[in-house]
């Protein structure tokens, strides 16, 4: 007799989104399975990788990721478009981190000047975040959202101390919004329920449930992401059913594995293939856990990655 393997029917199903327009719009999510189950379900899309852009110039940045973009990191609009037009990127993920106060306190018009020269510029989906500061993010992010109506950006991060505001302005302008909780399932959920409370649209939110790198409590965070992809699938929660995104590259290049030098630690073996295999290996266990959108640093990892997915689909 031929086997017939077992398979596992979901009642839930993740929702799909489609950030950015026209023929580069490109849409994650819509499985009905765990990641990559191909074989006992539908998996329309593949998970999708964001380049991270900042708003200036990257001076804490390793230099094996940073000398990637001296040529072009003094300037977001030029940076944004060798990204796109030399490493093929699908989407940008524009970090203000300018208009943090202890590191440059840019205002909130300069911020959406940004956002704006960098939409002239590129023709592929803009993830607009702030710079993780919650009083002044509220003001930068509501006025980037305006500059950026009608691109269908995602708008990000909403936190608990800060998601009206923030969420309102995604509304307004017609933007997806990625909601950020800290590792905790119930916290992610919460912030979810909060925000569609609001009335906007639980369907145009992706869940950031935190990120960590390897080494540093990736366990948790696999954790935490698979227990949320669960709860959509096979529970049906449709509070839970969001695409998930993974923001790894700023999570990965500030701990010492990717910066130490070979003299110091020549045991940890060469610094640069040190570097990429860590933020590959990061991004590969996200996706595996249920993220379907990476945001990473150096192209190398981001082509592994992009290799790895490939083959997995």
């Amino acid at each position: 007799m031929a086997f017939t393997p077992p398979k596992e029917v979901n009642t839930g199903k993740v929702y799909s989104v489609t950030m950015g327009t026209g023929e580069k719009a490109v849409t994650i999510g819509g499985e009905n399975v765990l990641p990559f189950h191909g074989f006992e379900g539908v998996v329309p899309n593949r998970p999708a990788i964001a380049f991270d852009v900042l708003d200036i110039a990257p001076v804490d940045w390793p230099d094996s990721v940073r000398e990637i973009y001296a040529g072009v990191s003094d300037d977001p609009v030029k940076w944004a478009k060798y990204c796109v037009e030399t490493l093929n990127a699908k989407a940008i993920a524009l970090r203000l981190s300018g208009t943090h106060p202890d590191n440059g306190n840019r205002s909130a018009a300069e911020a959406a000047d940004t956002v704006k020269r960098v939409l002239d510029a590129i023709n592929v989906p803009l993830i607009i975040l702030g710079s993780n500061h919650v009083e002044k993010d509220t003001d930068v992010l509501v006025k980037a959202a305006e500059v950026a109506k009608g691109r269908n950006c995602i708008i990000g991060k909403a936190q608990e101390a800060n998601y009206k505001t923030i969420a309102a302005a995604a509304m307004a302008h017609d933007h997806l919004l990625i909601a950020m909780s800290e590792l905790d399932i119930n916290l992610s959920k919460q912030l979810n329920i909060m925000i569609t409370q609001l009335g906007f649209n639980k369907e145009k939110i992706i869940i950031d449930p935190m990120c960590s790198a390897l080494g540093y409590g990736l366990e948790y965070t696999y954790t935490v992401m698979e227990r949320i992809r669960l709860a959509a699938l096979t529970q049906n929660d449709v509070t839970m059913q969001q695409p998930i995104v993974g923001d790894v590259g700023m999570y990965v290049w500030k701990i010492k594995e990717v910066s130490a030098s070979e003299d110091i630690l020549p045991e940890w073996g060469a610094l640069k293939e040190r570097g990429i295999a860590w933020e590959a290996q990061t991004a590969s266990a996200l996706v595996m856990s249920g993220a379907e959108l990476l945001i990473m640093r150096h192209p190398e990892a981001a082509a592994a990655v992009d290799a790895f997915i490939n083959e997995l689909m």
